[in-house]
């Protein structure tokens, strides 16, 4: 890969480092362009623990799963900046010291920052090791690629987990050729997020299309040729998936006072704890968000690792430059799945609603379904119906600023 002079990846050994964003993903990557967009013209470190440039992900478990790709296929476009940034790549943070205001790299390199972003995002969760056997995760871009090769067609694929991730692999696997089972202890897929009449039906959509499920069930062991269940059934396996949800990187922020019990806690204008200099983005990050409740949550979508990066950037800017920002952080959250039998896309939360309704269509075709808690509208799902978005989008933001007024 070729770097315009501003972006080769750093081999120094430290010394000050202005803003450090640990972190190279989409939320670090658009914080560090917001950082210049809010005048900061300073030096900008980025440090990533992936040898890559920011990549996005979503394609991993779909389009580049199923069609092969690299590096440039997926690479995040970055935007052309007269002030330099530093790319630290293929290092990861092992600790930081907020009062003092240092991160320490791996190989034992310590910058000195004068603010602080934390955009580590999340890992996969696993099975206890005592499950044994070959087992793979989907978080990297070399994850995909090394799956992607061992998805032939007539291959019996076992994915344990049937959230998002699980369903967009079974059907990417299914779309190869692969011959394709889930395993879950959940009695329908994605009944977390969004609720069990929704998952029923796209359980229905998925085992149409060949996928087998076993759920209600989990796993006691992983060998060489297959999976054993909860239940004692046996199912025989050439490539087994963990797909069981993920865990946020927080492990380096240890040690500062910071709640960390689910991601790294940040106040209303997503700084870490709510010390100045210091900001939380993208996965890794449980905020509150203005436009509903007022409690903390992690927002595990695309379009918030946008958001937070933008919002944080400003708030770091303003920060180090002594005029705070205004208005506590807002977002209606976006987010997209592609499982070949299904095309999902959602608005909001839908996660938080008690209450569930078909606002337009048929659940067994095209539909729009609303998630509400209290009466107001939190979420809304959309099955199909792409060019709905707009409206619902308006919709829903129209009753959150009601209920909140």
């Amino acid at each position: 890969m070729t770097f315009p002079p501003a972006e080769r990846p750093h081999a120094g050994t430290g010394g000050a480092a202005g803003i450090v964003v640990v972190g190279a993903g989409l939320a670090g990557l658009r914080t560090a362009e917001g950082l210049r967009r809010h005048g900061w013209e300073g030096l900008v470190t980025v440090v990533g623990d992936e040898a890559h440039m920011p990549y996005t992900r979503p394609p991993l478990s779909k389009k580049l799963l199923l069609e092969g790709g690299d590096h440039a296929s997926v690479e995040l476009r970055r935007r052309a900046c007269e002030h330099p940034t530093e790319w630290r790549l293929g290092r990861r943070a092992v600790a930081a010291d907020l009062d003092r205001g240092t991160v320490t790299l791996d190989d034992g390199t310590e910058l000195a920052y004068e603010g602080l972003v934390a955009a580590t995002g999340v890992r996969p969760r696993r099975l206890p090791d005592s499950v044994g056997g070959p087992r793979t995760v989907l978080r990297t871009l070399d994850d995909a690629l090394a799956l992607g090769e061992r998805l032939t067609p007539g291959a019996r694929v076992v994915v344990i987990g049937a959230g998002f991730i699980g369903c967009e692999v079974a059907a990417t696997a299914l779309s190869r050729g692969c011959q394709v089972c889930v395993v879950a202890i959940d009695d329908v897929p994605m009944r977390v997020p969004l609720g069990p009449m929704v998952g029923a039906e796209l359980r229905r959509r998925h085992a149409d299309a060949g996928v087998f499920f076993h759920l209600g069930l989990g796993v006691d062991a992983v060998d060489g040729s297959g999976v054993v269940l909860s239940d004692g059934t046996r199912l025989d396996a050439d490539v087994v998936v963990e797909a069981i949800g993920s865990r946020p990187a927080t492990d380096w922020l240890e040690g500062n006072g910071l709640d960390l019990a689910d991601g790294v806690a940040c106040d209303g204008f997503l700084r870490l704890g709510g010390r100045p200099r210091t900001v939380g983005v993208g996965d890794v990050a449980r905020f509150p968000n203005a436009l509903y409740d007022g409690a903390p949550r992690r927002v595990e979508h695309w379009q918030v690792a946008v958001d937070t990066g933008m919002y944080a950037a400003a708030t770091l800017v303003a920060d180090l430059t002594g005029t705070p920002p205004e208005q506590p952080f807002r977002t209606v959250p976006t987010f997209w799945s592609d499982q070949a039998a299904v095309s999902l896309r959602a608005l909001g939360q839908p996660g938080l609603g008690t209450e569930v309704e078909v606002l337009e269509g048929d659940l067994a075709g095209d539909a729009a379904i609303g998630y509400r808690r209290d009466g107001t509208l939190v979420g809304v799902l959309l099955l199909g119906m792409p060019r709905r978005m707009g409206v619902y989008l308006r919709r829903l933001t129209t009753e959150l600023e009601a209920a909140r007024a």
